[in-house]
């Protein structure tokens, strides 16, 4: 009888490490960090069965059950139809691709959707899409779509669409729950943004069912909006963004943007309650257009959220006590005038990128200009000691990401 091997090979007559039973080759094997699977699946037969999820459908359930996922960042440089999105590893400075999702015959450009990852897949909802059928041309149009990419299969799949079309909307998972909630938005121009829609639509996505239900509408319009889920009390929170739009001397469209958040409780289940308004969060005399807004999971000891803001090179907190936005921090070397920030937390900590001809140090400065145009800075704050860091790391993208337009999000594999 042949001896027996570990359940996480998907075929037991192949040895992935010789001289060591599967069950050990397979756990350290599962060690390797994802981005480095790929180039390593040409090793051997037996490396790119098992490196590979769509032959190995247990080697992400063994990564997590041995407490080995890594927190990766994705970045899309724009329609992911167009533009393959790649994963970066921080720890190790490593990238790897995804494949392109399929493409529309339609259109020609999607931007402004939401991503986000829950379980083994990564989302990419709504957005403002640029379509051929529409007119003018050049202006998008809110998009219903949803997708998602399997990391097990390796393939994007079309889920059932939103009930109502949106782009640049609050978008959160409910802890603990297999839902999806999505908040406002509208249709906005990714350069000429002021002369956009705005809805106050609420839906919430039951990704079991595969099935959108709406729930009760935001008090007003509101598009351009952040969105997360306070755990401990059970509540979607969707802050900032801009509502009614209002014309200088009747003629030129200006964003008026909102000043509050508005909260909604989950009740158990995952429905939806009903709305309350949070009042004024700025000063008189303060800007109320909120920067990149980002939120660090459960703090230690409060049982919320931390909830950071971007503004400029500020790096403000918000104050659930006092309704408040503080300063938190500031990035210790600036960008350069009409340079972008892009802003995400991994792992707890709050990641500031940016090209690296983009700041403005002396050091930098030295170096050739075509190389800096490749490479990504990226200013890393821990909230909790207050300390700063720092990464540079080479870009795979083709052209220089403008991180005004790219969307990022956490996944955890």
């Amino acid at each position: 009888m042949a001896s027996s091997s570990s359940s996480s090979s998907p075929d037991e007559t192949q040895t992935l490490i010789p001289g060591l039973p599967n069950d050990v080759s397979s756990l350290i094997l599962s060690l390797v960090p994802y981005c480095y699977h790929a180039p390593l699946r040409p090793t051997c037969r037996s490396w790119r069965v098992f490196l590979t999820p769509s032959s190995n459908k247990s080697l992400l359930a063994l990564r997590r059950r041995n407490r080995t996922p890594s927190t990766l960042l994705c970045i899309f440089p724009q329609d992911p139809s167009i533009s393959s999105p790649f994963l970066f590893d921080p720890h190790n400075l490593a990238w790897a691709p995804l494949p392109t999702a399929p493409p529309d015959p339609h259109s020609y450009g999607l931007c402004n959707f939401s991503a986000l990852s829950l379980g083994p897949h990564l989302y990419v909802l709504g957005g403002s899409l640029f379509d051929t059928r529409s007119f003018p041309i050049d202006r998008p149009t809110a998009s219903s779509s949803a997708s998602r990419f399997d990391f097990v299969t390796g393939l994007w799949e079309l889920l059932s669409p939103m009930v109502h079309a949106r782009g640049s909307f609050a978008c959160a998972v409910v802890p603990g729950s297999e839902a999806i909630m999505v908040a406002g938005g509208g249709s906005r121009h990714c350069v000429f943004g002021a002369a956009g829609s705005r809805i106050s639509s609420v839906e919430r996505y039951d990704v079991e069912r595969d099935q959108w239900v709406e729930l009760d509408r935001l008090p007003g319009l509101r598009a351009g909006c952040v969105g997360f889920v306070v755990e401990e009390r059970m509540e979607f929170w969707v802050m900032g963004g801009y509502g009614e739009e209002r014309t200088i001397g009747g003629v030129l469209p200006v964003d008026e943007y909102c000043r509050d958040a508005v909260v909604m409780e989950l009740k158990s289940g995952g429905d939806g309650g009903k709305w309350r308004e949070v009042g004024d969060m700025w000063g008189d005399r303060e800007r109320v257009r909120v920067g990149k807004i980002v939120v660090v999971e459960e703090e230690e000891g409060l049982g919320r959220p931390g909830v950071f803001m971007l503004k400029g090179h500020h790096i403000l907190r918000y104050d659930m006590a006092s309704n408040q936005w503080r300063e938190e921090s500031r990035v210790p070397k600036k960008a350069l005038h009409n340079s972008s920030f892009g802003f995400v937390v991994l792992d707890g900590e709050l990641h500031v990128m940016t090209l690296l001809n983009a700041v403005d140090s002396t050091e930098t400065r030295r170096k050739r200009r075509h190389k800096r145009a490749r490479e990504l800075y990226i200013q890393i704050y821990h909230p909790k000691k207050k300390t700063w860091r720092f990464l540079t790391t080479k870009s795979p993208f083709p052209c220089p990401l403008d991180f005004n337009k790219a969307v990022m999000c956490s996944v955890r594999l």
